[in-house]
């Protein structure tokens, strides 16, 4: 099975967050895929955690590499859909590519990212639970 995976439950497993376990365990054996945007998305993750100092250059680093050792299929969201989605919602585009996905690729969204939920669960994309 295709699971639609975000930034948020990446950088979980990527940091070592108390869902990583988890977010593995529910994942094994299934095809991860996601919109284009994650690496990008990643990086700001870690940007983010810099200024709140969370986390230092070198496990920044260490965690891209883990990141690249992520099996993970990138598709390419519908950008029009993806706006539509957007205003729909009341989400960011970067938000909607993954609900654009998730639609047409018929797979469930996991995330962390509990405004996410609340946005796809409104236009029917099925939520794996952590």
């Amino acid at each position: 099975m295709d699971i639609l995976i975000d930034t948020s439950a990446l950088v979980a497993v990527i940091v070592g967050e108390p869902e990583r376990d988890k977010i593995i365990e529910l994942t094994k054996g299934h095809t991860l895929i996601g919109p284009g945007s994650i690496p990008w998305e990643i990086g700001n993750a870690f940007s983010a955690m810099f200024k709140r100092k969370r986390i230092t250059l070198e496990e920044a680093q260490n965690g891209l590499l883990i990141f690249d050792s992520i099996p993970l299929r990138y598709i390419k969201p519908d950008f029009f859909n993806s706006v539509a989605i957007s205003k729909q919602t009341n989400m960011f585009a970067y938000d909607a590519y993954f609900m654009d996905c998730a639609i047409k690729q018929k797979a469930p969204l996991l995330t962390l990212d509990r405004k996410l939920i609340s946005a796809a669960q409104s236009v029917n994309i099925g939520i794996i639970e952590v």
